[in-house]
């Protein structure tokens, strides 16, 4: 499976760490890519490029609800049916925009709270790899 994490902006030093050994953990389970990209006049664009021809997954608050097994059964699904090129978007501070939403295929949410961007990014990395682990039958998910 191919997975693509897309965030707008980097982690702080204080999250990049954690970030980096989940996405190491999970990249052991399927082909990750990293795109961070920078906010500018150009920040839309770039990600509408980056998410051709994938699934698109963003994060939004009023997103649906998945449990670590609800996610694992999507992503278990998707791989058997061929769909296995699938793009995460965490966004900017202001979310989503309306392009984008349209382009989604499927809008989920860890909580109705709101986290920081930085947060969001180590959540997605880390339920990413939970649910990999589900599938593989991989002890981490029993911990």
């Amino acid at each position: 499976m191919n997975i693509k994490i897309i965030t707008a902006g980097k982690p702080k030093k204080d999250f990049e760490k954690l970030f980096e050994i989940y996405t190491k953990r999970l990249s052991s389970f399927c082909n990750l890519e990293i795109f961070h990209i920078k906010e500018n006049k150009d920040f839309e664009k770039k990600i509408l490029k980056k998410i051709e021809k994938t699934f698109l997954v963003i994060l939004d608050e009023k997103g649906q609800n998945l449990s670590s097994q609800e996610l694992a059964n999507f992503l278990e699904k998707k791989e058997e049916t061929g769909e296995n090129n699938i793009s995460f978007l965490i966004g900017p501070a202001d979310g989503h925009s309306e392009e984008i939403k349209k382009r989604a295929n499927l809008i989920i949410s860890f909580s109705k709270l709101t986290f920081p961007h930085d947060l969001a990014m180590i959540i997605l990395s880390e339920t990413l790899y939970r649910s990999f682990s589900i599938l593989k039958n991989h002890p981490y998910h029993r911990i």
